[in-house]
């Protein structure tokens, strides 16, 4: 089945004519780049733009990448690597040692069920702060209640399937947290509150015209929101209607 869901409400990373992103060495395939349909992921094709991308256009540049960089010997006895190694066993032994009640499919439909009812493609003020008090008691639930089945030394899906909802549970409440700061109706996010008296979007230029990435700062720290202002030499900014 096709409905609206989040993936309409994400946007495309800046990339190159080879499919290389901002990042050195970073290359951005499919619907997660800008390249085809812009930054707005509306009216796009996303299985057309996976396979030009897979097919016609990486295939040529990522070679030619790696042939021309001179890349910096790395060893696992790197402090960096060391560091990144101790932290995912930890996280990997705690996982298992919970033993809790919930699976880790019940967890993630929950939260599934939070996004879906509060932060879906019509969000209002209301429910995105309902929304804040939710996740972060889901995500206490998960760390005190999940059972992972399993053992740490073999293939163990379970173990990535939890690790990844950890993950979930993060991005599910900085998504939330930005979607809430936002108090217009941009693109895919329409906050109810924002809205022309036809129901169309109405944006807030004066306010919100930039780019936002939040950064984290350690568990129990509040994101720091930096800003990009968006400018327009050519192509000016205009009100687009679905009708």
């Amino acid at each position: 089945r096709i409905f609206p869901a989040i993936h309409y409400t994400m946007g495309g990373l800046w990339v190159d004519y080879d499919l290389m992103s901002t990042i050195p060495g970073c290359f951005v395939l499919g619907e997660a780049n800008f390249s085809d349909h812009g930054a707005n992921r509306l009216g796009a094709s996303a299985l057309m733009q996976g396979l030009s991308d897979g097919y016609f256009v990486i295939p040529f540049t990522i070679g030619g990448y790696f042939a021309g960089t001179k890349l910096e010997k790395v060893s696992e006895s790197d402090a960096a690597f060391e560091d990144c190694k101790k932290q995912t066993e930890e996280r990997i032994h705690k996982l298992l040692s919970i033993k809790g009640h919930r699976t880790v499919n019940d967890i993630h439909r929950e939260l599934g069920n939070i996004m879906w009812e509060y932060v879906g493609m019509a969000r209002n003020e209301a429910g995105l702060k309902t929304a804040l008090e939710k996740i972060p008691a889901l995500r206490a639930e998960f760390w005190e209640n999940v059972n992972v089945l399993g053992s740490e030394g073999s293939f163990n899906q379970n173990l990535e399937r939890a690790g990844r909802v950890a993950d979930f549970l993060e991005f599910a409440e900085v998504l939330t947290l930005d979607a809430l700061h936002r108090k217009e109706s941009c693109g895919g996010h329409f906050r109810e509150e924002s809205q022309t008296p036809e129901g169309e979007a109405k944006r807030d230029d004066e306010n919100f015209c930039y780019v936002g990435a939040w950064e984290y700062k350690g568990d129990g720290v509040a994101p720091e929101l930096s800003k990009e202002p968006l400018t327009f030499d050519n192509v000016h900014l205009a009100t687009r209607s679905y009708k």
